[in-house]
Parts: C-alpha cells; structure tokens; sequence
C-alpha cells in the first residue's frame, strides 16, 4: 500500500493525498493553526476510514451470511488525548443497519467478528483507545 502527500504551500495547511489506487484525498488544518477549514483535518479522515473499514467488514459479512442487508450507517464520536500526541483515546461506533428480517445476533456477530478478526484499522487504534460499539436495526 502507498500513499503520497502533498503540501499546498499556497493554502495555508491544506494537504492533498494521492492514493496508491489513484485517488485523492483533501485534508485541511483548522484556522488557529494556520488552515482554512477547507478540507477535514487529518485526524478526521483516520476516523472516518476507520468507520469505513468497520462498515465494509459488517455489510460483508452480514451478505456472505445471506442475509438481506440494504443499508449500514456507522456514527463514530471519539476523544483524543489533551496533550500531544493527541491519540484518539475513546471511540463510540454506533451501527445503524438496516435489512429484511435481521437478526440482533446476526448483527452483534457482524460487529464482534469485524472488531475482533477483521477490521485492521480499529484493531490497531484500539491499542490507544478504548472502542466501544451498539447498534440498531431498521427493517427495510
């Protein structure tokens, strides 16, 4: 895997990321820090992929397990460390899944195994912080 980052020295903070599929990624810092808040600050996109990750786990294997799964939704909230370096130290993932017939033990499954097995972004932020998950099903 790769990863090329790129200062914009004419935007302040901003970074461009370009990723080893060839995508970009945009990340902004905040105005005290000499940003323009035109992009999500780094931290921010650790968090929201590791969502990510989680998510693609459960809908992957809530699918392989045949069940009709229509729609995840994952709503992270998380604190970080007070002083540098300013780790994430809890993470609340709530999932709200939504599906046909699902089962809370399907689901609770789902989660635990991304969570314990799979999910390597989360496996290794759980090392500083404290990962907390619940869910919610909504019938299609």
């Amino acid at each position: 895997m790769e990863c090329t980052i790129n200062w914009q020295p004419a935007s302040g903070m901003a970074f461009m990321a370009e990723t080893g599929s060839g995508h970009i990624i945009n990340m902004d810092g905040a105005p005290e820090g000499g940003g323009r808040n035109l992009a999500p600050r780094p931290m921010e996109t650790v968090l929201a992929g590791t969502g990510g990750c989680t998510a693609y786990d459960v809908v992957l294997i809530l699918k392989r397990g045949r069940h009709d799964v229509r729609g995840c939704q994952v709503k992270l909230t998380a604190d970080r460390a007070d002083t540098d370096p300013k780790v994430f130290t809890k993470i609340n993932m709530h999932f709200i899944v939504t599906g046909v017939n699902l089962t809370e033990t399907a689901v609770a499954r789902a989660i635990q195994m991304s969570h314990e097995k799979y999910c390597s972004a989360s496996i290794m932020i759980g090392k500083t912080a404290e990962i907390t998950t619940s869910f919610e099903i909504v019938s299609a």
